[in-house]
């Protein structure tokens, strides 16, 4: 079935899709709001009513300089220490102009590693924050590993603008039911972690 246009025939002017083209929308499931919090956590709703999780954080600023980061458990949140494989690259431009780069940052990704994988990296200036988001897929299945992607922008050190990706999986077929998100030293000072399930 074709995409129904409007007469100037324009993207923008797509009126109606086909029947077999659905889904996609965006429930808010919970709202977490950082005032001097060591960490943030999502402990209820994460389960099999949705195939996809989106987690959208917003102005993260910490109380030092440091990485802001996030793990899963597979127990309600007692503990955050699954093992994860994970890739990481990214882009940044210094404010002076003084500096570009764009790279594979290998102290960034893990090879089977438990601990919390960083997001990007945030410095404590009065105006510096970080946002993005973090996508999560069926992590109640209990036949595969968990992959979850990310990509973030934040003012980091010197001060530059760094846009960040990462992607990788959880290397478990428990379901994973809890995230947790922190920075890697200090707390989180300011911002909001927004999680929301995709139909």
């Amino acid at each position: 079935m074709a995409l129904k246009f409007a007469n100037n025939n324009s993207l923008s002017a797509i009126t109606s899709l086909p029947a077999s083209i659905s889904g996609g929308a965006w429930t808010l499931l919970s709202t977490a709001t950082a005032s001097s919090s060591a960490t943030l956590s999502f402990t209820s709703g994460i389960d099999s009513t949705y195939k996809e999780y989106i987690f959208r954080f917003i102005n993260i600023h910490g109380a030092s300089t440091s990485d802001f980061t996030f793990n899963g458990s597979i127990d309600g949140g007692s503990n955050y220490n699954v093992a994860k494989t994970s890739t990481y690259f990214k882009a940044h431009h210094n404010e002076d102009d003084g500096e570009t780069d764009l790279s594979y940052n290998t102290s960034a990704d893990l090879a089977q590693g438990t601990g919390f994988q960083r997001i990007n990296g945030v410095v404590n200036d009065n105006d510096g924050s970080g946002s993005g988001t973090i996508h999560l897929f069926d992590p109640s299945n209990t036949t595969f590993i968990k992959h979850f992607i990310g990509v973030s922008d934040a003012m980091t050190t010197t001060p530059y603008n760094q846009n960040a990706y990462i992607g990788g999986y959880f290397n478990t077929t428990s379901a994973i039911n809890a995230v947790q998100f922190k920075f890697s030293s200090g707390d989180i000072d300011a911002g909001t972690i927004m999680m929301y399930g995709v139909s």
